[in-house]
């Protein structure tokens, strides 16, 4: 009876063991890095709005955000604070008054990165730690 209830409790620590590891690695997963196109200087603080499009310029240079379908739901809630329906909102009102374009979709992270490798002025972000070809200006 003891041997079977140590035996349980065993099983028990190598189960809560294996759920905080998934956990963990979850949480890793999680993380997100923006990336720019080589030689474009902006300051994480300045993400935000560029995504919501109130900076439109670093210096003389035209900023092109770019969305990730994969990635946006996380960027979206830790970055620009905004679920994806006021993100459509405040962007169906920015074009409407201001006649400023939502940035476009890409379909994942290899297009993003290709995206923002080849365009001037690109900022996007992805899930998976970005290649050495592009600019890393912030993890989240």
């Amino acid at each position: 009876m003891k041997f079977t209830r140590r035996l349980s409790c065993a099983a028990s620590l190598v189960t809560l063991l294996g759920l905080l590891g998934l956990l963990a690695s979850a949480v890793a997963r999680a993380d997100g890095f923006i990336i720019a196109h080589p030689g474009t200087n902006i300051s994480a603080a300045d993400i935000r709005d560029i995504y919501l499009g109130e900076k439109q310029f670093a210096g003389a240079v035209m900023l092109v955000p770019v969305d990730n379908a994969v990635a946006q739901p996380a960027f979206l809630s830790k970055i620009v604070k905004l679920d994806a329906t006021k993100y459509t909102t405040a962007w169906t009102k920015k074009n409407f008054r201001d006649g400023i374009n939502r940035p476009p979709m890409r379909s994942g992270d290899p297009d993003t990165v290709a995206y923002v490798r080849q365009t001037p002025g690109a900022i996007g972000y992805v899930s998976a730690s970005p290649p050495g070809n592009v600019s890393l200006i912030q993890r989240y």
